[in-house]
């Protein structure tokens, strides 16, 4: 919704907004855009008389500014909605889809179509480093969008992806998630159909060769020319680091370049792979999106440093899923002995999701952090579920507060100790009061 708001600015429109909880980035990026944001049960926006109000899927009837923008009789429509029929029914779209990598492979296509001279449009639900924003009008036919299957709005519950109707379609994997809005895999993979069958003949749709829920998807009915991407795939690639720094992308067989990033982790790799094939369908050629990803710098909350003190370095990663969780760790624990890095790694997380807090992965969470030394998680009481602290092949160490999480850190970390924090919120800011307290000691 913020990206939205910046892309409505952008178009010359007065925007204003309103908010339960806002923090950086995206505060700084509307603070930065000249958009005002209001505590979200302010409804004095009606008074302005706006031509449109755009509602988010986080708010639902009984909301304060729902029930005025309804009993005003007030013009309204969701995110998807508006940037369907104001900005993409004119562009070359490109959707990244999937329950994993969106964000990362996004900014990956919208990195090589800029590094390719075409000024693409992007909304992305992360900030790439390389653009700085999270979202922009762009100059050209192409506008890259990421592409989410959560609902769109309390009055429209498809997926936001159907909105978009792409040309080109990359679908990254699919697995159960937002189980406050799905019952099964089956309800996920509806939904992923309906964009399937948004796509034209003449579009692309890139996918995983070995994603059996994707794979069952495709056989509802595809009409689409399909790429794929993997180790035996058309789309392929060779391994020069382990840890996924350093490799090469292949054609049919062929050697199309090099790669040589700061990114870690085989799922990273791949993501890369499912970007060049979706570039190269956009027009820009094969050698010269392999070029550009060497020079793509990753995405702010993906792995970024913190900041290092008492030689303990801390980073921030958005992981908050299993698979998500579990490919990130393995991705740092072989940079970290490629670097003969000493020390332990330690994984800490909070589950934030709606789908962690309602329980739904708490058995399949202990394997996630297999390769972690040391696992610290923050588990609120009114959750009621536990997790299995048996599974957990590293110390566990649970806090019931921010504060006492915050306090269990600083009495059993240890110098050379690398930290990974992982949440899709702000984490009550412990990502910077750890630096500050380890500082400080």
């Amino acid at each position: 919704m913020g990206g939205i708001a910046q892309l409505a600015k952008a178009m010359g429109h007065h925007v204003s907004g309103s908010d339960k909880a806002i923090y950086p980035p995206m505060s700084t990026q509307l603070e930065a855009a000249g958009i005002a944001v209001a505590d979200d049960q302010d409804v004095s926006f009606l008074k302005s008389e706006p031509d449109a109000v755009v509602v988010g899927n986080a708010l639902s009837r009984g909301h304060s500014a729902v029930e005025a923008t309804l009993n005003a009789q007030q013009f309204y429509t969701s995110g998807p909605q508006w940037l369907a029929e104001q900005i993409l029914k004119d562009r070359w779209v490109v959707a990244v889809a999937g329950t994993h990598g969106k964000t990362t492979t996004a900014s990956m296509v919208t990195w090589v179509l800029e590094y390719a001279g075409l000024n693409p449009g992007f909304l992305i639900g992360g900030v790439p480093e390389n653009f700085g924003v999270s979202a922009r009008l762009g100059a050209s036919p192409f506008f890259v969008v990421e592409a989410d299957e959560y609902d769109t709005a309390f009055f429209d519950k498809r997926s936001k992806f159907v909105h978009y109707r792409p040309r080109t379609c990359v679908l990254n994997n699919l697995e159960f998630d937002h189980a406050d809005i799905f019952d099964s895999v089956a309800d996920i993979q509806k939904q992923f159909h309906h964009l399937v069958r948004t796509v034209p003949g003449n579009g692309l749709i890139v996918m995983p060769n070995d994603e059996a829920n994707l794979n069952e998807v495709i056989e509802k009915g595809c009409w689409t020319p399909i790429e794929k991407q993997g180790s035996s795939a058309e789309w392929s690639y060779h391994l020069y680091e382990a840890d996924g720094s350093e490799f090469e992308v292949r054609f049919q067989g062929s050697c199309l370049g090099r790669v040589q990033w700061d990114l870690t982790g085989l799922h990273n790799v791949r993501n890369a792979l499912s970007a060049v094939a979706a570039a190269v369908h956009c027009g820009v050629p094969a050698r010269t999106a392999v070029e550009a990803l060497s020079e793509f710098k990753g995405i702010r909350r993906r792995m970024t440093l913190i900041g290092e003190a008492k030689e303990i370095q801390i980073f921030d990663d958005f992981a908050h899923h299993p698979t998500a969780i579990a490919t990130t760790l393995e991705g740092v624990k072989n940079r970290l002995h490629k670097l003969s890095r000493p020390g332990r790694l330690v994984a800490v997380f909070e589950p934030r999701s709606n789908t962690m807090r309602m329980g739904v992965h708490a058995q399949t969470l202990p394997a996630a952090f297999d390769q972690a030394d040391a696992v610290f998680a923050f588990i609120d009481p009114d959750w009621n579920w536990q997790l299995p602290t048996d599974a957990f092949k590293a110390p566990l160490t649970i806090s019931d507060s921010y504060d006492a999480l915050l306090a269990d850190l600083l009495a059993q970390l240890q110098p050379n100790d690398t930290v990974v924090i992982m949440s899709n919120g702000g984490f009550g800011g412990i990502h910077q009061k750890l630096l500050a307290a380890l500082q400080d000691a």
